[in-house]
């Protein structure tokens, strides 16, 4: 008995070693396509950090196809897409406080819909390929107008403008959608 118990948990034991290394090279692979970046605000004692995956356009139709228009995107690809600011954000007449969430949009012709969403989530879909995004978790919602661009930006970015006004933008294939804050 002594002796099956012991090859038992030698048997299990290699079982979580290959499938531990079987979701790190998997892991490695899917970042290859859509590498990590984190982007960062700093203005004053404001601090804000967005961490998210950049999937390439690879000559295909992203918005109204890939990423069909009136569904949920976790904007970005793998994980979820992080926001974090260290001050209370006012975007609009509508407060976000200080924190992180995660940073769901949906996509729309002519307007987004940017939600930040108190919950975190180990990946941004579900085996359903449905964005995993709870929406009673939803701190903020917020409308902003597409802008169509002349060239198309080949890799998903997520950026910051300062000037006048402070912007966040989110620019892929040939949209750019900006949210102004304060």
């Amino acid at each position: 008995m002594n002796r099956y118990l012991k090859w038992t948990l030698i048997s299990i034991t290699g079982l979580a070693v290959l499938l531990f290394v079987a979701f790190k090279v998997m892991q490695s692979q899917t970042k290859k396509h859509s590498p990590e970046e984190r982007v960062t605000f700093a203005q004053g004692d404001t601090e804000i950090s967005v961490f998210y995956n950049r999937p390439y356009k690879k000559e295909r139709v992203i918005f109204g196809e890939l990423i069909p228009y009136g569904e949920v995107w976790r904007t970005g690809a793998n994980e979820a897409t992080t926001f974090s600011s260290n001050k209370n954000l006012r975007f609009g007449d509508q407060t976000l406080p200080a924190g992180e969430y995660t940073l769901w949009t949906v996509p729309g012709p002519e307007e987004w819909t940017l939600i930040f969403n108190n919950k975190q989530y180990g990946w941004g879909v579900g085996f359903d390929g449905k964005a995993s995004r709870d929406p009673e978790a939803d701190a903020l919602q917020v409308k902003v107008p597409v802008t169509r661009l002349n060239q198309p930006v080949e890799q998903f970015t997520i950026s910051f403008e300062e000037g006048m006004e402070k912007v966040l933008v989110l620019a892929w294939d040939q949209v750019r959608v900006a949210a102004l804050f304060e």
